[in-house]
């Protein structure tokens, strides 16, 4: 096989409908647009979503919500939620979806929340750590590395 003989596969490319050639093609005359009226004009019909003056669906419905654009997304770790790790680990994002604690991992990293009790002392690196976490932490001899 050459390159001169690469050719579309069969019903790949259709030709393109010719209007308006002779009455026998079955497209002459009125060229597929019957007879009269606004949508057999040049330029004709309604631009999108018009509804012939009825309120249209978009203006019926009531507008709901708002999508803040700079919104940061982290994903948000209790303490309670760390003593599932051994003694002396460190604690990654990656570490928390491997352990099955947190299903995705968000574009801002992580957050670190007090909710819980932590007994064991583990190195925690994470984006934000909240005051009351950095505390608990340091109370039981573990570390908050803000990365």
């Amino acid at each position: 096989m050459e390159m001169q003989d690469l050719s579309p596969a069969v019903g790949a490319r259709t030709s393109k409908k010719r209007l308006g050639r002779g009455i026998g093609s079955g497209l002459g005359k009125t060229s597929g647009k019957g007879h009269k009226g606004q949508w057999a004009r040049s330029g004709g019909g309604v631009r999108p979503g018009f509804e012939g003056g009825q309120m249209p669906l978009a203006r019926r419905l009531p507008k709901v919500g708002f999508d803040n654009r700079w919104k940061k997304v982290y994903n948000v770790v209790n303490l309670g939620d760390l003593e599932r790790f051994e003694d002396g680990a460190v604690i990654t994002v990656e570490s928390l979806k491997e352990a099955g604690v947190i299903s995705k991992i968000e574009p801002y990293g992580l957050k670190v929340l007090g909710g819980g009790e932590l007994t064991k002392k583990v190195v925690v690196k994470a984006a934000k750590f909240s005051k009351a976490a950095a505390e608990k932490l340091e109370k039981v001899g573990g570390k908050a590395e803000v990365l």
